[in-house]
């Protein structure tokens, strides 16, 4: 008996909407692929991904490196915990409506109200990257940018979901995903994918999302930055992050923007006294290769 049945019964089970006094049939089996829209008001926040209910999540974050929460997210499954399966259950209704505003509402809540029984996981991307990422990374690095540093974290945090927003309503209506890159077009994302199939299918999520985060990062304001954001940016004391390879991808990628808005200004910009020093850097900035870029490559060699 999996751990649904132990909570539900055997095959008409039932549970019992918050809102009602009646029983009401469920089956055992939901595989709804249409993802509703998410309530916009919950963009730009960490548990817009994920909001821990679950205390064997929680007990991982407090305790675990980086690595060891990618590990064991891929191999979680949220459904085991029968308390918080209950409680998911009980407000079913509400956590798989369009526009929820319900406490306990999250992309992967609503995953979970969508997919009873039929074996499909919430992506981990949720949790390991989604919910990690946001939280630890971003919290962390707040307190050593400057305002304008402060002022694009947030928006790229709220830019990096409506983005996957974007592409799930895409994908709700067809194949095609198009992501655009305001600031930069030749930065926006094009995939195609089954309909219906991006969030289910967990590989394409990740790779679907680390696409958006150029577009995000680049869109929020990241070329704006004094070159001591970058650097503590590219700097952040968590080298694990950079293990995935896509991390890297997306780094690089914004860094050559980055790059080449920074030596526009940069001759204008600087005193006579910098010009020598500036013109060291542009020569590695023609090839390239930006603050961020330079500081990641530091990283770099800690993982060799």
């Amino acid at each position: 008996m999996t751990s649904l049945e132990r909570v539900l019964g055997e095959a008409d089970a039932t549970y019992t909407p918050a809102s009602d006094t009646q029983r009401a049939e469920a089956r055992l089996h939901i595989c709804d692929k249409e993802v509703p829209p998410a309530n916009q008001g919950f963009l730009g926040n960490c548990e817009f991904y994920y909001r821990p209910l679950h205390d064997e999540f929680i007990d991982k974050t407090g305790v675990a490196t980086w690595e060891a929460i990618r590990a064991w997210a891929t191999r979680w499954n949220p459904f085991d915990d029968i308390e918080v399966l209950r409680r998911l259950l009980a407000n079913r209704d509400l956590l798989a409506a369009p526009d929820s505003t319900h406490e306990h509402w999250s992309r992967h809540a609503n995953f979970m109200m969508r997919h009873i029984g039929c074996e499909h996981q919430p992506p981990d991307y949720y949790i390991s990257y989604g919910y990690y990422y946001c939280y630890t990374y971003g919290e962390r690095l707040k307190p050593r940018l400057s305002e304008q540093g402060k002022e694009w974290l947030a928006d790229a945090r709220y830019l990096l979901q409506s983005n996957i927003e974007d592409g799930l309503r895409d994908n709700m209506v067809g194949d095609d995903i198009n992501v655009v890159c305001r600031r930069y077009p030749n930065r926006s994302v094009q995939m195609t994918v089954p309909q219906y199939e991006l969030e289910v299918d967990k590989t394409t999520f990740k790779t679907f999302a680390f696409n958006t985060h150029v577009p995000a990062y680049l869109d929020g304001g990241l070329a704006d930055l004094p070159i001591s954001d970058l650097l503590r940016i590219g700097t952040q004391p968590n080298v694990e992050e950079w293990l995935d390879g896509e991390t890297w991808n997306q780094a690089i990628d914004s860094g050559i923007e980055v790059a080449r808005d920074k030596a526009l200004g940069a001759r204008d910009a600087i005193s006579d006294g910098a010009r020598a020093a500036a013109e060291t850097v542009d020569a590695r900035v023609n090839e390239g290769v930006s603050a961020v870029e330079q500081a990641l490559s530091r990283l770099m060699q800690h993982l060799r």
